[in-house]
């Protein structure tokens, strides 16, 4: 009677932890991809919700609103980075700030990933809403880049106070 052995020799465990290294090695870069842009399309939806949200609070309430960068919570950031936060907030004297705690409507900090960077066009920093929806002055651009300054996604304001996102089909340097 012979005995059965069951179980891995060492040469066949060799060759698969082998084979295993060898895919994660090439998975790798592309998984790493894929993450970067699921971040950047959330980071775009939050921005989106947010705008609408502005838009949705200017016309319920009759009143400008105010969705700007902001990395404490309470004061408009000076610049074009939103990459630390944004808020939003009912401008009633039209002086672009919050003039009392119950002004401010939501507070977004931290919103995006750290390995995201997201910038708006300088000449307008800041998204105002006005009673009747819309979005008073000239386009309003905001790019979602990596930290190696490529773009992953933008979300655009026209005139008309209404948020599209966009996504590149090919590498492009992030503006700004």
């Amino acid at each position: 009677m012979r005995r059965q052995h069951f179980g891995f020799t060492l040469i066949e465990l060799t060759i698969t932890l082998a084979i295993i290294a060898i895919l994660a090695g090439v998975a790798g870069p592309a998984m790493a991809s894929f993450i970067e842009h699921q971040r950047a399309t959330a980071a775009a939806a939050s921005l989106t919700t947010h705008m609408q949200l502005a838009r949705m609070a200017a016309v319920s309430r009759n009143r400008r609103a105010v969705l700007c960068p902001s990395s404490d919570g309470t004061s408009c950031a000076a610049g074009i980075d939103w990459s630390t936060g944004w808020m939003l907030f009912v401008d009633d004297d039209g002086n672009r700030r919050p003039d009392h705690n119950d002004d401010i409507l939501r507070v977004d900090l931290q919103p995006t990933s750290t390995h995201l960077r997201v910038v708006s066009t300088t000449g307008r920093q800041q998204l105002r809403y006005l009673p009747d929806g819309s979005s008073a002055g000239s386009n309003l651009t905001i790019s979602i880049c990596n930290h190696a300054g490529e773009l992953l996604g933008q979300v655009i304001v026209n005139n008309m106070g209404r948020p599209r996102s966009e996504h590149p089909k090919a590498t492009t340097p992030c503006p700004a």
